[in-house]
């Protein structure tokens, strides 16, 4: 008698705990939908600044078309550097604790597979930015998700984060100013988390993309705290602040052990980022105060009108220290995030993404970005309006 022939899997079973991305299916069903206004992607709606474009056209000109160092351009790792020096009091040597990346999500990438080994466990904040829980799966560590609520801010407790550690937890990863949330972690709070990195002997990731975009108080960056520099990895970025997303270029600060682990791995995956692209950042970093300054002016307009106008229309939201993000709660209406989203869409033709994608205590909200023009959002609140009078109570 034959035996029956058992079918291999061609994939990775890592793959099965990652659900596609929540934002991006959604976006595949914006895309049909005629007259959509989109408060979805979290993207500047500003074009990168001329002076910057104009170093990457530059560069083209100039025949920079060839590989980099693995690590980066050292002029702009010196840059980074400097930046992070003159802004923040953190200082790295640019020759063997800075690394640039293809965006932060790569550095994110990067940190988890130098760092995690399979089943070590990663505490992350819930609801945080979608690709935190994946990375962690794909470098073979358990996700261990730390319960935010609205009622605290989306605050992270240092209490709960202390009760969650175990002898297995590696790394606390963390972004503030918050996506999708747009929280701000006063300096208070984070001393408190710093304390528990030291005593556990952990390592943090912080992702610091939106560290320009903070409306109310400041940033405090992670690894200028006290004992922190040599247990973090400092992520950072071109994409928001410089208007820069599809230019891709982002960079990762780290002591020399974790930077070279990550850079072993960069350059077998990645070998370096795009040449044009690094040139571009230089320019950025080096002259693009005022622009930054000038588009973070008008997203704090834009925020204060959009966090007025929701909570008029019965979509309770206060307002968001930073990002781009307002998270207003839904559940006056009492559909799910993700009915909320879709009946929106297709009877208003409005886009928001469900507070599910950013974890299980994202249910009950949305995420809005106001990353769009003022008209934009006025049309959005005036559709939306219409929408919560059928259905808020």
């Amino acid at each position: 008698m034959e035996t029956p022939e058992v079918r291999k899997s061609p994939l990775s079973r890592r793959l099965e705990a990652i659900p596609p991305s929540g934002i991006r299916r959604f976006f595949d069903l914006v895309r049909s939908v005629e007259g959509i206004i989109s408060l979805g992607v979290g993207e500047p709606d500003y074009a990168t600044p001329w002076h910057i474009r104009e170093a990457g056209i530059y560069s083209l000109e100039k025949g920079y078309t060839m590989y980099t160092p693995n690590t980066g351009l050292p002029q702009l790792r010196e840059a980074i550097a400097r930046y992070l020096e003159e802004n923040y009091g953190v200082a790295y040597n640019p020759e063997t604790e800075v690394l640039v990346t293809v965006g932060v999500s790569q550095g994110m990438d990067l940190a988890m597979r130098a760092i995690i080994n399979p089943g070590e466990e990663v505490i992350i904040p819930d609801p945080a930015y979608v690709a935190y829980v994946p990375c962690a799966l794909l470098a073979g560590g358990k996700p261990v998700p730390i319960p935010t609520t609205g009622e605290e801010g989306f605050r992270l407790s240092h209490e709960r984060v202390a009760r969650a550690i175990t002898p297995a937890t590696k790394a606390l990863l963390f972004g503030y100013p918050a996506n999708p949330t747009g929280t701000v972690m006063p300096r208070r709070d984070l001393m408190a988390l710093a304390e528990l990195v030291r005593k556990h002997q952990l390592i943090a990731v912080s992702d610091e993309i939106y560290a320009r975009l903070v409306y109310e108080g400041e940033h405090t960056c992670f690894a200028a705290l006290p004992g922190m520099k040599e247990r973090t990895i400092l992520l950072g970025g071109f994409s928001k602040a410089y208007a820069m997303t599809g230019w891709r270029l982002g960079y990762a600060c780290a002591p020399q052990e974790i930077i070279e682990a990550m850079t072993r791995v960069h350059q077998y995956t990645m070998m370096c980022a795009p040449i044009m692209a690094q040139m571009a950042a230089l320019e950025a970093i080096r002259n693009g105060d005022a622009a930054v300054k000038e588009m973070a002016r008008e997203y704090n307009h834009r925020r204060r009108a959009i966090v007025k106008g929701l909570n008029a229309i019965g979509l309770p939201c206060p307002e968001p220290q930073g990002a781009f993000y307002a998270f207003p709660s839904i559940r006056a209406t009492g559909l799910s995030s993700e009915e909320f989203t879709e009946k929106l869409l297709m009877e208003e033709k409005v886009a928001v993404v469900h507070g599910s994608t950013f974890g299980a205590c994202g249910e009950g909200y949305v995420r809005c970005c106001y990353a769009v023009s003022l008209p934009a959002i006025e049309e959005a609140l005036k559709r939306m309006g219409r929408f919560m009078a059928r259905y808020g109570r």
